[in-house]
């Protein structure tokens, strides 16, 4: 597999041109090779066309500094060889986030992709089409129909094989309906690392061998292996998941036996996980990975001890199409290509047969989505790895709300964007919260308490060793102010924990709000959903939010840094 065929997204001629224009060439993707693969990954249940601004900070540690996917800004488009102020740069970045967005207009949608992907089979007969899971979760409209809509929209656009993560925090009971009822004979879901907690048995199919064109291809499925941790685990309370290396090597050994020319590894690891994993498992001619919302416009390459492994991660929200070719000699993969395809709601025509599902799935609840709760003077985004100013919204309203001293908004990188202007509407405020555990709690913490929760999650971000992160972002803070430095030990990355200028003392108690807690306490503790704790802020805001400014830590170590953008 040659250096050449790291290839980016091939806008090249069109990457400037008018809507008509692109609409003609941008997604004329020469086709290479016997067998291709489409990827999508982390929709997060976005049926419509949305904003969505990239991080500013997308930090690397350890061996990851300077490295895909932590670079932000000038510094990835200098890596992956693309032209400033252009479609691929805005698609890829936060530069100039809203004068790009009014000039290229919104990404994703449902209909806009599912016209790429009919564009994109038809010049690749047999392609499958890969779902890396977080895609059931993320709006009002999945949360109210039980992840119903987005069942109806994937087997529509002609998914073929998915993997997942907040799938499950529907409950066991709700994913096996969907398996074994609505995907039956259409959609394989995978994971090969998902067990019984009672006699370790496979809760679903490991893998499967499809053939494109003659030639037999097993994907083998990587669930999120931090579930119960990162989600509430009465929710998977019978299963069992983790990062499971000798597994999967006996997975891939298994379908070679089997005849697999080509061996595809559909993970929702995190990329971090995902390159590592690529390290160490052999025998994987490609792992299409999400989880970490990163858009990587090129494919990283990870030598093993038995050959070469391709790593991609095909960002967030239906923004994106990975499309990945193979061209197969001997009986094995002996180069590529591989795409990352913007989807320009703009440049793509509406399909219409999808677009009338989501018109019909979304109807019972237009009026409830539209609602304005008022209108934001300032951009709110949430991405980025200490603060968005649409969590510092949320933070601000659990504050004011209840009262409390201090405020706790999860490390979420689901959610969509609006610009300076846009109404705040009930959709928003769900694509910000709606999960099935969103409860909105109050509880007196301890310093020493304040200080373990930033600790433990500062860890899980920025833990030299990938297999010990968990691909979220840091816990968003509001009212305390602190020092982090990334580079430190476990323990030791917090200090100068400080409310309203003065230190936070270890033994005091502070009144501090919070949302989705894990523990199972929470249903039965009579609070009010996160949700209607903002909206109530925002209805008393007077119809305007003043532009938030995130509250975030100062860094002490760690810069510079080519994923924090200064």
């Amino acid at each position: 597999m040659g250096a050449g065929t790291m290839a980016g997204m091939g806008l090249g001629t069109y990457a400037d041109a008018d809507a008509a224009t692109a609409s003609n060439g941008l997604y004329d993707i020469e086709k290479f090779g016997t067998v291709s693969f489409l990827h999508m990954t982390d929709c997060h249940a976005q049926l419509k066309p949305i904003y969505f601004r990239e991080p500013s900070v997308n930090l690397g540690v350890g061996a990851m500094r300077g490295n895909l996917p932590h670079l932000v800004g000038e510094h990835l488009l200098k890596t992956s060889n693309i032209r400033p102020n252009t479609a691929q740069a805005h698609a890829l970045t936060y530069l100039n986030f809203e004068k790009a967005a009014r000039r290229y207009g919104k990404v994703g949608g449902f209909a806009h992709l599912a016209t790429l992907v009919k564009r994109m089979k038809a010049s690749r007969p047999g392609a499958l089409l890969l779902d890396g899971g977080d895609t059931w979760q993320g709006s009002g409209t999945s949360l109210w129909t039980n992840g119903q809509d987005m069942v109806e929209a994937c087997k529509l656009l002609g998914v073929d094989i998915m993997t997942g993560h907040w799938e499950f925090t529907y409950g066991m009971e709700r994913v096996k309906e969907i398996i074994d009822k609505d995907f039956a004979g259409k959609i394989d879901f995978v994971a090969q690392n998902v067990k019984t907690n009672d006699f370790g048995d496979p809760v679903f199919k490991p893998y499967v061998i499809r053939e494109i064109n003659g030639v037999p291809c097993a994907i083998i499925g990587q669930a999120f292996p931090y579930t119960p941790i990162a989600n509430p685990r009465y929710m998977v309370a019978d299963w069992a998941f983790g990062i499971q290396d000798e597994n999967m090597q006996s997975m891939v050994t298994e379908a070679r036996g089997k005849g697999a020319q080509v061996v595809v590894v559909l993970s929702h690891n995190g990329m971090d996980v995902d390159l590592k994993m690529a390290s160490r498992v052999t025998g994987i001619d490609a792992i299409l990975g999400g989880h970490t919302h990163d858009g990587m416009p090129v494919a990283t390459i990870v030598s093993n001890s038995a050959g070469k492994t391709i790593v991609t991660n095909a960002g967030s929200n239906s923004k994106f199409l990975g499309v990945l070719d193979f061209e197969i000699k001997d009986q094995k993969v002996s180069d590529f290509r591989y795409k990352l395809l913007p989807v320009f709601a703009n440049m793509l025509p509406a399909d219409q047969e999808m677009d009338a599902l989501i018109t019909r799935v979304r109807a019972p609840y237009e009026a409830k989505l539209a609602e304005k709760l008022a209108i934001t003077e300032g951009t709110l985004y949430r991405r980025g790895n200490f603060n968005g100013s649409g969590d510092q919204l949320l933070l601000d309203a659990m504050m004011q709300v209840q009262g409390a001293d201090i405020a706790f908004s999860p490390g979420f990188r689901w959610g969509t964007s609006l610009l300076p202007g846009q109404a705040i509407t009930r959709e928003w405020l769900m694509d910000m919260t709606a999960t099935t555990y969103s409860y909105a709690t109050v509880s007196e913490m301890s310093g020493t308490a304040i200080k373990t929760i930033l600790e433990d999650v500062c860890d899980n971000l920025f833990n030299p060793d990938p297999y010990y992160q968990q691909g979220g972002d840091m816990v968003r803070v509001g009212g305390l102010q602190y020092s982090c430095n990334p580079l430190a030990s476990m323990g030791k990355r917090i200090d100068n924990m400080r409310l309203q200028g003065k230190p936070i003392e270890a033994d005091k108690t502070y009144k501090v709000a919070g949302w989705a807690p894990v523990s199972e306490d929470a249903k039965s503790g009579g609070n009010k959903m996160i949700w209607e704790v903002a909206e109530q802020w925002l209805k008393a805001s007077g119809g305007r939010v003043a532009a938030r400014k995130p509250n975030v830590p100062t860094l002490t170590g760690a810069l510079p840094n080519p994923g924090v953008a200064i």
